[in-house]
């Protein structure tokens, strides 16, 4: 026989369930602005019926319902978008770093302009030829010396601003790092945690969504993918489980950064066994170092002791995917070791181009003055350097300058192509024509019978359309990488509002589901008082007539 209370029961099911739901929607519409935030709902499931199955159930017309029940509280996640939203974001993160680092040392070239060193150069073949013109003219020498000083000048700045910028992108490298570290550290916590609350029964919503945040992050820096291990006991069906969080080479081996509450740390390491901090610009990039997986206790311990972990192994340049991720790019512009151990990247790269024009620009611009003739009379050939270094060394963007005998005595500038003839230009001339010059290792000056061999080559270009090439390619990458750029931020927001359509919460849904809940909750109140009318005239009104 079914029992007299059972209505009771069933009322009183019906109450807390939507006490449940309202109380949820309730914590997504405080939510509503809060970042990564997953809205959430219950899951209600009917409870089991009576009559029970078994030997002595009764006989009945069919079953009875006694209700409802929260059966567990579930956030709206499609972990296929989130991986989509993810492989953007690598993408985004790389190009809209290595945008920034470019469009710095655009502007540190600053060209077209007329303050680059190409109006540089223009300025001092105009101010040669000026002496051609009027050799013994004591201002025009006077001036091609000061702008023979304004290039040196051009290049000390520009290679000084480029070297300064590396160094920033050294230190955002080592920086980064550490933010890396110290999200994979939060993670491994945050698992740890839901690994203590799922084999109780218990869902908890709100790490999921803490710990997605974290991933999103973390994929900004690195692609990194993971597994769901499920955590045992008496977890439900929509529990997670906690993440082992993996980074896959471009050689297709996995590296695991995160195995439960166990994680690693990384380090970068230089061409000179050094960490990278932009101090030191030879030590280019060689790999990240991991240590051994260990949970929070054993890195604590370790760092308090002074002791560090046992490195593992090492993630190689080789091993990170093209184009994917804020470190790549800062990697890539910062510089590293190519296959043939040369220095490579964006930096370098252009700091060796600039020191290669620097050198040759001084060297044979000095191999063909020294062959002229200044003011002075005399028989000799004046067998001066135009340029010379400030540290003794090869010329280079950073330690060229005009020699200081040439600043003090602009007589001494070779302008002419005989000895002791004031007036004769020709020679100055020739040191204008060096910038229609094509250097190919074997290219000629003639002047009065006079022939001067250049041995330098920069592959058959003149000085100045060889820096114009290296601007062209700077503005090819910057446009190509604004592009990448846009067309990643443009996915990221497509898949971002997919995602949120799926997860956010929507204030007006909200409204509508806290109006359903409430009024099934008035429903469920006012059962429960029909029942409790229904057994008090049981109890207190039967078997009273004639009373």
């Amino acid at each position: 026989m079914r029992s007299t209370f059972m209505g009771l029961e069933t009322s009183k099911r019906a109450l807390f369930t939507q006490q449940s739901a309202l109380y949820t929607t309730g914590h997504n519409v405080a939510n509503a602005s809060t970042e990564g935030y997953s809205r959430q709902r219950v899951n209600m499931q009917t409870t089991l019926p009576y009559p029970g199955v078994g030997l002595n159930t009764p006989q009945m017309a069919g079953y009875i319902g006694t209700g409802v029940e929260a059966g567990s509280v579930q956030r709206f996640r499609d972990q296929f978008i989130d991986r989509q939203y993810r492989q953007e974001e690598n993408k985004l993160g790389y190009w809209t770093n290595q945008v920034q680092n470019l469009t710095q040392m655009e502007d540190i070239m600053s060209e077209p302009s007329e303050f680059g060193l190409n109006q540089a150069f223009s300025d001092f073949w105009k101010s040669v030829q000026d002496v051609s013109t009027n050799p013994e003219d004591a201002s025009a020498r006077k001036v091609a010396v000061q702008k023979a000083q304004h290039i040196a000048d051009s290049f000390q700045y520009i290679d000084t601003q480029l070297k300064l910028i590396q160094s920033n992108i050294g230190n955002e490298l080592n920086v980064s790092t550490t933010q890396m570290n110290s999200i994979l550290k939060s993670i491994a916590g945050i698992n740890a945690q839901i690994q203590a609350t799922e084999p109780n029964g218990y869902v908890p919503n709100d790490l999921y969504d803490s710990r997605d945040v974290l991933m999103d992050q973390l994929n900004k820096f690195l692609p990194v993918s993971f597994d769901r291990i499920p955590s045992g006991g008496n977890a439900v069906d929509v529990a997670e489980g906690s993440y082992t969080v993996y980074f896959t080479t471009a050689s297709g081996e996995r590296i695991d950064l995160i195995e439960g509450k166990n994680y690693r740390q990384l380090a970068t390491e230089g061409t000179e066994g050094e960490p990278i901090t932009g101090e030191n610009l030879d030590n280019l990039f060689s790999s990240f170092s991991f240590t051994e997986l260990a949970d929070y206790a054993t890195h604590y311990q370790a760092e308090k002791d002074g002791i560090p972990l046992l490195n593992e192994g090492n993630i190689e340049y080789g091993d990170l995917q093209a184009f994917k991720g804020s470190m790549l790019a800062m990697i890539d512009s910062y510089g590293f070791e190519n296959s043939n151990g040369d220095p490579a990247g964006y930096y370098p790269e252009m700091l060796a181009k600039l020191d290669t024009l620097a050198h040759t620009f001084a060297t044979t611009f000095n191999d063909v003055h020294k062959q002229g003739y200044g003011l002075k009379n005399d028989t000799s050939i004046t067998g001066l350097d135009m340029f010379e270094t400030t540290d003794g060394n090869d010329f280079s963007a950073s330690n060229m300058k005009v020699r200081d005998e040439m600043m003090n005595d602009t007589s001494l500038f070779a302008a002419s192509s005989r000895p002791g003839e004031e007036g004769n230009g020709n020679w100055a001339l020739a040191l204008s024509n060096l910038q229609f010059v094509s250097l190919n290792g074997s290219a000629q000056v003639n002047s009065d019978g006079k022939t001067v061999t250049l041995a330098n080559d920069l592959n058959g270009a003149t000085f100045q359309s060889f820096y114009e090439s290296m601007i062209a390619k700077l503005a090819v990458d910057t446009n190509e990488g604004e592009t990448l750029r846009f067309n990643s931020e443009t996915l990221k927001i497509t898949i971002g509002n997919n995602r949120a359509s799926m997860s956010s919460v929507s204030l007006d849904e909200e409204m509508t589901n806290m109006i359903t809940f409430q009024q099934a909750y008035n429903a469920s109140a006012r059962m429960l008082t029909v029942m409790d009318e229904t057994l008090d005239k049981i109890i207190n009104g039967m078997g009273r007539v004639g009373l």
